[in-house]
């Protein structure tokens, strides 16, 4: 089967209520037979948040392939196209194999020992120079759990820097935020087999089809069942999804707040509200219903220009349906009012009690394969464990658990997200930027200003990565980076789903896994607990697991009941129960909660004074919000909305993907893609090169026309050349603090 024209595979219908059943893909390599497989080593697929339980398959001391493992709950043997050929291809080509240093103005190679010398020499200048203050860190949504942990305690304890985050900030931010504001902690409250029982299914800016193929494929053993859910689905795109959909709601970008505050007025009015769950189990309905009177079919069409009668049917679909479930991603995610509208979603849940029941519940979704440790292990900037960092017993908690003083954590103010560690780099006070598996020179916004600040004399930068990449070619020293299969670590899915990834073969060069790396720096470093003992009391990845559980212990996310041997064989396990919140008790008490919340139309904090008098007390918050316009509105010089997102050949910047040969002839330049209404008033055809061109840069790439409404154009953004990303603004959401990827205005010229 040709898995890059038929990305979704076979289909296995089932009935609802019954197990999806197993169909496993598996990929060799040319010439490379069952037989000649030397072995088969546990893992799971890192080239989308589904985290696809999978096995590397090794011949000769090389990776020579993958299948998909059938008894894995999240995938039962499937394995899309990015899994089957993008996740093992790249290994072998272009990888850095040794360290590099800046040496007059040119990258050259070096030995371990001078590179670290020159990372720590300048670290510990600025630190007796600057303080803490002068070091940045910018991490990923790709390493494991182990090494984010080891990585936040490093900032934490040993230099004590609030600036420290990851480009999850650009993918996943407001997924965490919105499950912080609304049930007072972080933690999917759905799960997969979800898909499998439920009668409705409503998809809010999620492009599954591309962003998570294999459960796409779930979805579509569904809708092709006997008893197919009703589908609803919110893009302005015209996407496989919205082509499925018993309802498509098409709203222009930047007003996802107006519709969802529709679909509330709507559920209210017709009486479809669990008066009774509402009562004993939420607060603020009060006020969440008096913010959406105004919100009637009629004015969110105008606001929208959806038609009235597609809200009201998408309304009772919700309103009427046993069963619910819904996800969330990039197209509210990536918006001005990202966090009001995902926290609407939460209310539509909560409003119907539609949570933590087979079949019904909320996927904030994920980015990123890792990023659900990425925020656990507080290398975002929170504190590990989804502590408070605004309340000082959570602070002593982590104090004792790793022996050193509670004022070298920093915790006297919020921690600082990525576009704030970049503004502060830009003028200065940062001076020390360390960026680990990630590319910001292509998946930043506004990149002229992100090269300009990677240039600057007075920022030292180091970029740890297994590739050459925009970024590491802006670098001061390159740190060469094992890949997944070449070392050992575990990680967590978007549904909260645990998988050990066994190492398979051993890094190419002088490679070494990010973990090692870390801790070399940190042994270099000579951070000591107030003991005088080293801060990181472990050497490799499962002690690193070990003092992690520790760490999580009786917090929301609790791993201590898992174990390498328990997560060896068989499926991958969820942390917690499988779903969340299933009596109506949430993590809101004030001494356990994650975060105290925030006003989610200017992004103030709630003062624990405050929070407290409200004494939540495991109920959850039924946050309001009125819309607001977008900040940049169409005008005659920039006069169509450019939205970004993703192709379902490519991941992220294309690092591993481009390298993967079937991949990349399938989608190896970008292009703009627009309605057939648009083009034709621009006298445009497919193929034409036009130039789009925003306030921030522009670019030059081919038309296609089909999938966008009227008055909204997009453009994939993985590409480093003719990049998305040279038009996008500097701006974010006042809550997540998530960049506006998808609200650009631009022109558009034939060239």
């Amino acid at each position: 089967m040709d898995r890059i024209a038929d990305v979704w595979g076979a289909r296995t219908p089932h009935e609802r209520g019954t197990h999806w059943p197993v169909r496993v893909d598996q990929e060799l390599a040319d010439g490379v037979g069952e037989s000649d497989v030397d072995r088969w080593v546990q893992s799971a697929c890192v080239l989308c948040s589904n985290g696809c339980g999978c096995d590397i398959a090794v011949k000769d001391g090389r990776i020579v392939g993958v299948r998909g493992r059938a008894d894995d709950l999240v995938n039962r043997g499937r394995l899309g196209p990015k899994g089957l050929y993008g996740s093992w291809q790249a290994h072998g080509k272009d990888r850095l194999t040794t360290p590099l240093i800046r040496r007059n103005g040119v990258l050259e190679e070096t030995d371990w020992d001078t590179a670290m010398n020159a990372v720590v020499r300048r670290s510990q200048d600025l630190l007796a120079e600057d303080g803490p203050l002068s070091h940045g860190f910018y991490t990923s949504g790709q390493l494991f759990l182990e090494e984010y942990y080891t990585l936040g305690v490093i900032g934490k304890a040993g230099i004590g820097t609030p600036h420290m985050d990851g480009n999850t900030r650009l993918c996943t931010a407001t997924a965490a935020a919105a499950l912080k504001e609304s049930f007072g902690s972080d933690g999917q409250p759905a799960c997969h087999a979800d898909i499998d029982l439920c009668d409705a299914l409503f998809l809010y800016g999620h492009n599954m089809p591309a962003t998570q193929t294999v459960m796409w494929a779930r979805v579509l053993d569904r809708i092709e069942g006997p008893d197919r859910p009703r589908l609803v689905v919110v893009d302005p795109r015209t996407t496989p999804a919205a082509e499925a959909a018993d309802v498509h709601l098409a709203p222009l970008p930047g007003t996802n707040q107006a519709l969802l505050n529709g679909l509330l007025r709507l559920v209210i009015e017709h009486g479809w509200v669990d008066r009774e769950y509402v009562d004993r189990h939420t607060l603020g309905f009060d006020e969440l219903e008096a913010t959406v009177e105004p919100y009637t079919p009629e004015h969110v069409a105008e606001i929208c220009r959806v038609a009235p009668d597609d809200l009201r049917r998408a309304a009772e679909i919700f309103g009427t349906s046993d069963r619910v479930l819904s996800t969330v991603l990039q197209g509210f995610y990536q918006s001005h009012q990202a966090t009001a509208a995902a926290c609407q979603v939460n209310n539509l849940h909560l409003l119907r009690g539609l949570i933590g029941r087979p079949g019904s519940g909320v996927l904030q979704m994920n980015g990123q394969p890792t990023a659900q440790n990425t925020r656990e292990c507080g290398a975002d900037g929170d504190l590990p464990g989804f502590r408070n960092w605004d309340n000082p017993a959570h602070v002593e908690e982590l104090a004792a658990l790793w022996n050193v003083d509670p004022l070298t954590i920093p915790h006297w103010a919020p921690p600082t997200h990525a576009m704030q560690i970049w503004r502060y780099a830009e003028q200065g006070s940062i001076r020390f930027l360390w960026i680990s598996a990630t590319n910001p020179a292509v998946s930043l916004p506004d990149l002229s200003r992100i090269r300009r600040i990677l240039r600057q004399e007075n920022l030292f930068v180091v970029a740890q990565d297994a590739f050459r990449t925009e970024t590491t070619d802006l670098a001061d020293v390159v740190l060469p980076a094992a890949l997944w299969g070449e070392k050992q670590g575990t990680f967590t899915n978007l549904s909260r789903v645990v998988h050990l990834s066994e190492q398979a073969v051993a890094p190419p060069g002088e490679a070494r896994s990010d973990l090692d790396i870390f801790l070399d720096y940190a042994h270099r470093m000579g951070f000591r607990d107030r003991d005088g003992a080293p801060l990181l009391k472990w050497k490799d990845s499962e002690g690193a697991f070990d003092a992690w559980r520790e760490c999580s212990r009786g917090r929301p996310c609790d791993y201590t009941d898992l174990s390498y041997d328990r997560l060896r064989g068989g499926s991958g396990i969820p942390w917690g129960p499988e779903r969340l919140y299933a009596e109506g008790v949430f993590p809101t008490a004030a001494g356990y909660c994650e975060d105290y919340g925030h006003d989610l139309l200017t992004g103030a904090s709630t003062t624990p004074t405050d929070y407290r008098a409200r004494r939540p007390d495991g109920r959850a918050f039924l946050k309001a919000a009125e819309y607001a316009p977008p900040p940049d509105q169409p005008s005659d010089e920039y006069p169509f909305l450019c939205t970004t997102g993703r192709s379902v050949y490519h991941f992220h910047t294309r690092t591993k993907t481009r390298r993967a040969p079937e991949l990349e002839k399938a989608a190896p330049d970008p292009w703009v893609e627009m309605s057939p209404g648009d083009a034709a008033a621009l006298g445009l055809a497919d193929g034409d090169v036009v130039r789009v061109e925003s306030a921030q840069g522009g670019v030059e790439v081919p038309v296609r026309t089909g999938r966008c409404r009227d008055g909204v154009v997009f453009l994939p953004f993985h590409y480093g050349f003719q990049a998305a990303n040279e038009l996008t603004p500097t701006e974010w959401d006042p809550v997540s603090k998530q960049p506006l990827f998808k609200l650009s205005t631009v022109r558009i010229r034939k060239v």
